[in-house]
């Protein structure tokens, strides 16, 4: 019945990986096979509900939001793989734990995966950097009052894949009260305390 569970969360991370990719995608325009899509133009702003959301087409080489990493980019790459591997193990590790905070790992690991493949495959595969280097690709522009000390008179433009960690965050952080200790993530034995838990 747990690996059911799983399985199910597994599928979900799945559609999302693949609801990010395919956005990103028809954004950023693809020639697949002889066909081509051409997408939009960088820096182009489509509105959607007026200049409240907009779909705006920019590329970042940092992390989730635009924010910028001013160390090695490789590391960067690199350390998204290791922390998506680290994700996976706690999802299976928690089996038996409250399903919100395994819905919140599941979706931060939807969104790791994401934009993880933004930055080691897109380069290569629009023939525009090495492996490891890709830009990644962010689309949605919301409105927001001016924040003038950050120079923000808008949301950061983000994507999907952003979405999915900031929400599984949020999970985490509202149900942190059913968030296991660190010994019972990386304890080798499942805790028997979080099985009845789970019953219950």
């Amino acid at each position: 019945m747990l690996e059911n569970k799983n399985t199910l969360l597994y599928v979900i991370a799945t559609i999302l990986i693949i609801f990010d990719q395919v956005t990103k995608l028809a954004v950023k325009g693809f020639n697949f096979l002889g066909y081509q899509h051409e997408g939009f133009y960088y820096g182009e702003q489509v509105p959607v509900i007026g200049t409240v959301l907009q779909w705006t087409f920019i590329e970042n080489p940092g992390m989730a939001f635009g924010i910028q990493f001013g160390w090695a980019k490789i590391f960067l790459s690199l350390f998204s793989i290791f922390a998506s591997v680290m994700l996976v193990y706690i999802i299976n590790k928690l089996k038996t734990a409250h399903i919100a905070i395994r819905i919140g790992f599941t979706l931060i690991f939807a969104g790791a995966v994401g934009n993880l493949i933004d930055r080691v495959f897109y380069g290569v595969i629009f023939g525009e950097l090495p492996l490891f280097y890709g830009k990644v690709v962010d689309f949605i522009q919301f409105d927001i009052p001016d924040i003038e000390f950050l120079g923000w008179t808008h949301f950061p433009v983000f994507n999907i894949a952003d979405s999915c960690v900031t929400v599984g965050v949020i999970f985490l952080i509202l149900f942190n009260s059913k968030l296991p200790n660190f010994e019972d993530i990386f304890s080798k034995k499942e805790s028997p305390d979080s099985e009845i838990a789970e019953v219950k």
